[in-house]
């Protein structure tokens, strides 16, 4: 099977404080969840592949960021080393999700066909400029299509099928 897929959840981009803590940057859906007292992450350098499983002792959200206390560390020059480095959990731990709800990487790559069946085009990216979020579908021809993700429009998601059922509006193509 090899290696299981991790997760991105975040990233540590700066030390904070003197007593250990660091800042991150969440990557999650589940803040929350990953970064609770308790927490078990694997922490690691994106460069040499380094890794380190650490716990969360404790976590408060500052602006966009999350500043966590991991176990054992207490001082800056422990977590010093740390700055750029990628907090993931593996795959099997991963949130389950509502009726409806889908992981980005479920999303792209995915065919897209109109409810008549015809091929529109392959979600290359998900936008989330706002109230809904926004799929991006690279077509065979002509521009891409940007495809706002109601229940108007997304008729059905068949992850398994990595197929995407659409309505097409007026105005969409």
């Amino acid at each position: 099977m090899g290696e299981e897929r991790l997760l991105n959840v975040g990233k540590i981009v700066n030390t904070h404080g003197i007593r250990g803590e660091v800042k991150v940057w969440p990557q999650t859906d589940f803040p929350d969840v990953r970064f609770k007292p308790g927490s078990r992450l694997k922490m690691i350098n994106p460069e040499t592949g380094a890794d380190e499983t650490i716990e969360i002792l404790a976590s408060r959200e500052q602006k966009t960021m999350y500043v966590l206390k991991i176990k054992g560390f207490d001082d800056i020059n422990q977590v010093e080393k740390y700055k750029g480095w990628e907090l993931k959990v593996s795959e099997s731990e991963r949130v389950p999700l509502d009726e409806g709800e889908y992981y980005v990487r479920d999303i792209v790559g995915c065919s897209v066909v109109s409810e008549d069946g015809e091929e529109i085009g392959v979600v290359v990216d998900i936008l989330t400029p706002g109230a809904n979020d926004v799929w991006v579908v690279k077509r065979p021809k002509g521009k891409e299509l940007l495809l706002p993700v109601i229940d108007d429009v997304v008729l059905n998601v068949d992850v398994a099928a990595r197929t995407v059922k659409v309505h097409l509006m007026e105005g969409l193509l």
